[in-house]
């Protein structure tokens, strides 16, 4: 009989992650055998990590902070989403080279419009944070065809930098894409997506309040305890919000799917989970 094929998810940290619990729910669905795991790489030894992981016969692993750009170094090819972004959170270790993708933008997209209800046509976002998390979502954001987007980060060179990356395909959507500090970034907008490191750090907002209309969306890419501080000031400012939990199931359920060739149910397993976060809290 044949051993399950392995995957896993590789970060610094990652003993937080839910992943595991996600696949495992994802497996048990679709009838998939497989076995999903954490790794801890050290902050110098993200490659060795994921290469000896592949050499031992594991199929494939998903990347998080703070290695996704250079997961994207690591393979031979890539799908078009992660080569705009220049980051990737998932390997998929074929035979003949493996593939990089970036799951992170279109989990995201789905959990905002299905999840969430909020169609993005035709609304003003600001998307705060322009490293491996905020890469990931700006081109799928793009395609969702918002009227703008604005991308803010405490570094305005690589702001500049990820906005010029993607100016062809905002032309193409037919949407205004600029790059801002985050001082002043604008006033009212329909959502506002926090995909910068400011959770980690337990901070509660890195842009002025001024950024939410009344009734807007907040979003945070982080859940449980990272998320709440966000959540708190977008509450406390008459926005509606959202933590990252949805997209996380969502972004997963892709990954599942580059690997296995399936797509698992989300919403049934995204419920589970906020349940077992809840019982837990």
């Amino acid at each position: 009989m044949s051993s399950p094929d392995r995957y896993a998810v590789v970060g610094h940290p990652v003993e937080h992650s839910r992943s595991p619990a996600i696949h495992a729910a994802f497996a048990a669905q679709t009838g998939q055998v497989l076995t999903y795991e954490r790794l801890l790489a050290p902050l110098d030894g993200f490659a060795d990590t994921v290469r000896r992981f592949a050499a031992e016969g594991a199929r494939g692993c998903n990347v998080t902070v703070p290695f996704k750009f250079e997961a994207l170094a690591l393979a031979a090819r890539a799908t078009p989403r992660a080569t705009l972004a220049g980051a990737a959170n998932t390997l998929r270790f074929d035979a003949d080279g493996w593939l990089a993708d970036n799951t992170d933008g279109i989990g995201l997209m789905r959990d905002i419009a299905q999840g969430a209800g909020r169609p993005l046509a035709g609304q003003r976002v600001l998307l705060v944070g322009a490293g491996g998390a905020g890469a990931g979502v700006l081109g799928p954001l793009l395609e969702a065809r918002p009227a703008q987007v604005v991308l803010a980060n405490r570094t305005l060179q690589r702001a500049e930098e990820l906005v010029k990356r993607h100016a062809a395909l905002a032309r193409a959507q037919g949407v205004a894409l600029s790059a801002s500090g985050l001082e002043a970034p604008g006033d009212a907008f329909d959502l506002v997506i926090n995909a910068s490191a400011s959770s980690l750090g337990g901070a509660a907002a890195p842009v002025p309040a001024a950024t939410l209309r009344p009734g807007a969306l907040a979003v945070d890419l982080m859940y449980g305890a990272a998320a709440r501080p966000f959540l708190d000031w977008a509450r406390a400012h008459g926005a509606e919000n959202r933590d990252g939990l949805g997209m996380l199931v969502e972004q997963a359920a892709e990954a599942f799917a580059l690997w296995r060739g399936c797509r698992p149910e989300t919403a049934p397993v995204l419920a589970a989970l906020r349940a077992s976060l809840a019982g837990a809290a």
